[in-house]
């Protein structure tokens, strides 16, 4: 019988399990891609940011064509010090860069490029605009996973509100900041 003392001494000396989780665009890095939209005779140029917040009309047709590079990046030095303070402290476990692009390999690339260590990082590309799909990938790597410790930076509002919507309802530690330019 594991003795009241014993459980909470157990406790003091364990580690959190933390999960540090970044988007790109507009969070990390400001690019010239851009969302081009059909509909009927009509098109359309999104930034990322716009993207982030526009609703789905009947009839809408996408190209992502601009995501599959990171074009004409320009480094946000705020953020990105942030993440590398993050990777030198953990090694980079448990630390991901979260987008709605549909290509990682570009953003691996990138963050190569400007001397980030992408050993342990791992870039998932929902390919999808919708708050929710980031919140709850966020939450099954807790279910899944065992994460306890959660940081959560993106320049999206919708994003943010789902995030901490759902982060209220686990029993873990969190912090999720609104990047804003």
């Amino acid at each position: 019988m594991i003795k009241l003392k014993d459980m909470i001494s157990r406790s003091l000396f364990t580690e959190s399990k933390k999960l540090r989780v970044f988007d790109f665009d507009d969070t990390l890095v400001k690019t010239t891609s851009f969302i081009y939209i059909t509909n009927g005779d009509k098109k359309r140029k999104l930034t990322p940011g716009q993207y982030a917040v526009y609703k789905e009309k009947p009839g809408d047709e996408f190209d992502f064509s601009d995501f599959q590079k990171v074009q004409d990046p320009n480094e946000i030095v705020k953020i990105t010090k942030v993440l590398r303070r993050v990777v030198q402290s953990s090694g980079g476990s448990g630390v991901h860069i979260l987008t709605a692009r549909a290509a990682f390999k570009p953003i691996r690339q990138y963050l190569k490029d400007i001397g980030i260590n992408m050993s342990k990082i791992y870039v998932t590309a929902l390919a999808s605009n919708n708050p929710k799909d980031k919140a709850d990938w966020i939450e099954d790597k807790i279910d899944n996973e065992g994460y306890d410790d959660v940081y959560f930076a993106d320049d999206s509002k919708k994003n943010v509100d789902a995030t901490k919507k759902m982060l209220r309802g686990k029993d873990v530690k969190w912090r999720v900041q609104h990047i804003k330019h």
